[in-house]
């Protein structure tokens, strides 16, 4: 009951989707443009680099906030960590929006700098910097996105920590390949979108 409560009060966290406030703040619903998705790459397509940058520090906030609250009232890591999910799980599917959300990599990104600082600093090093290479080798966000989610579960294995925490990032690193389903069907058939795209 404890996990389930945990994941509740991150999934209500998790739903306040930053890339649909910042859009209705510029008047913009993005469900209607680019990519269609509410998340941090489409924001920055279809709204610009600030708006981008605002959506993507806003959707790692409410998953370290949702940590840091249930960390700190049931003094344990693992109830911090249900709560990131929890929180990923509301940006992924929001109630209030069809349950139609982003995909949960920066929030995603929010859970790994607190396990960093509750383990060891260089679970976050090694993880964004594989995720970071990806994006800068491929100039794809989703190549990027998904060598960090791999990396994630990886990593608990290497750093001994806790078995049921590294189930829980195994199940995230599922989910976020299953909301990337269409970018792994695009790079199969080598027409994946660029972050940058050459001007003709």
């Amino acid at each position: 009951m404890l996990r389930l409560l945990w994941l509740v009060i991150g999934y209500g966290i998790g739903n306040m989707q930053s890339a649909y406030i910042v859009g209705r703040i510029m008047k913009v619903d993005l469900r209607q443009h680019g990519s269609g998705n509410l998340g941090t790459t489409n924001a920055l397509r279809v709204l610009g680099k600030r708006a981008g940058a605002a959506t993507f520090v806003l959707d790692i906030l409410k998953s370290v906030i949702a940590f840091i609250i249930c960390y700190q009232v049931f003094d344990n890591p693992l109830a911090g960590v249900y709560a990131s999910f929890g929180a990923v799980l509301g940006h992924d599917f929001p109630f209030y929006l069809n349950f139609k959300g982003g995909k949960g990599i920066a929030a995603t990104i929010g859970l790994i700098m607190c396990l960093s600082v509750v383990y060891r600093p260089y679970f976050a090093l090694v993880t964004f910097g594989l995720g970071i290479a990806g994006v800068i080798l491929s100039n794809m966000v989703s190549v990027g996105s998904l060598l960090f989610v791999i990396a994630i579960p990886i990593m608990c294995f290497v750093l001994k920590v806790p078995v049921e925490i590294t189930g829980v990032t195994i199940a995230m690193g599922v989910l976020a390949l299953f909301k990337h389903k269409e970018n792994l069907i695009r790079l199969k058939n080598g027409n994946e979108n660029k972050l940058i795209k050459k001007k003709s």
